[in-house]
């Protein structure tokens, strides 16, 4: 009896996509189906190109062809970052899918070195990433990027530089690196929209904002704006900052941008010399405050000495030290928080 198409599509639907909880077939990502004889093939395509559970999703369609019978088989597996959701009266950035900002209820967490090594970590997976630097009171990125050139105009609008597979807009590429921010909320907002409507982002899967931290202007100048995807916050595991925290998150909400999760930074600490796990800002504070505001928990990052000097070298320790344990960590952050996004996205 020869293999239909409908035969195919009926056995890939009792595949689940294990975040959405829907089937795949639904979902749209089965592309471009062939069926040549006994052979079947199709592309298989992925909400994102860092998906952490590819081979699991792939095993699970191989399994759900040859219990329909169909053991000769080609899957390809694909990918395409789905746009955001839209929202009335907030206009997207041309070409970019998805804006995700990244904050902190207080300074001193680490937020911008983890909003780095997060869109580098996101690019080396496969994804089409810019980084825009809107922590306009100490723009670091910079420093932490490793560039520090004039960008150049097309078509009048700013060309983002490019580091680390990156897009990289700062307002310290604008500035004196000398010369101290003191600006009100109007000025502040005249920054955001030049960011947003006057620089030329391209084609993006993911646009990371680095956000000044605590609950100001400009994360507000940003929701009023554009359509964002969700935030990320960032945070350490001691009561100081979970307190602040709490209250970033709060922020967030109201302003009805979803909360894509937390991140606990420094989190701990293991010695070089003698593998000593020391819990210096304690530990697990992130992880409790993400179960008790209902919202996911993306990671831990250790406090390693290699974080600090990858930034001061301009080379992102997930790019300098890729197989690194440390860098795995980062790699884990970008995968759990491309899952969130995809969620999502596609939530009805």
């Amino acid at each position: 009896m020869p293999i239909t198409e409908e035969a195919v599509l009926k056995a890939l639907s009792r595949v689940i996509d294990p975040d959405l909880q829907r089937d795949i077939v639904s979902l749209g990502m089965v592309k471009n189906l062939k069926i040549q004889g006994d052979e079947v093939s199709f592309d298989y395509e992925l909400t994102t190109p860092a998906c952490p559970l590819k081979d699991k999703m792939r095993s699970m369609a191989e399994e759900a062809l040859k219990g329909a019978g169909m053991p000769h088989f080609k899957i390809q597996m694909t990918a395409r970052v789905r746009q955001g959701k839209e929202i009335p009266d907030k206009a997207p950035i041309p070409g970019v899918a998805n804006i995700i900002a990244v904050g902190a209820g207080k300074g001193g967490v680490g937020k911008s070195t983890v909003t780095s090594n997060l869109a580098v970590a996101l690019s080396m997976l496969g994804a089409r990433v810019g980084l825009m630097d809107a922590d306009v009171y100490g723009p670091n990125m910079p420093v932490m990027m490793g560039v520090n050139d004039q960008p150049t105009q097309m078509d009048k609008k700013l060309v983002p530089l490019m580091a680390h597979g990156v897009k990289v807009m700062s307002m310290g590429f604008l500035l004196d690196p000398d010369q101290p921010v003191i600006w009100r909320g109007p000025m502040l907002h005249g920054v955001m929209k030049n960011f947003v409507s006057d620089v030329l982002w391209g084609e993006l899967d993911y646009l990371v904002v680095d956000l000044p931290p605590g609950t100001g202007d400009v994360a507000l100048s940003l929701a009023q704006m554009v359509p964002v995807s969700g935030a990320v916050v960032v945070t350490t595991p001691q009561e100081v900052s979970l307190a602040d925290t709490a209250k970033a998150v709060a922020m967030y909400k109201k302003l009805q941008i979803h909360v894509l999760g937390l991140v606990e930074n420094m989190s701990y600490y293991v010695c070089p010399h003698c593998q000593a796990r020391d819990e210096i800002f304690d530990h697990g504070g992130g992880r409790r405050l993400a179960t008790e505001m209902s919202i996911p928990f993306l990671g831990e990052i250790p406090m390693d000495i290699g974080v600090r000097l990858a930034g001061d070298a301009g080379t992102p320790v997930v790019k300098r030290a890729p197989d690194s344990e440390l860098s795995k960590s980062f790699l884990t952050l970008a995968q759990n928080l491309a899952q969130q996004v995809s969620v999502a996205a596609l939530a009805e």
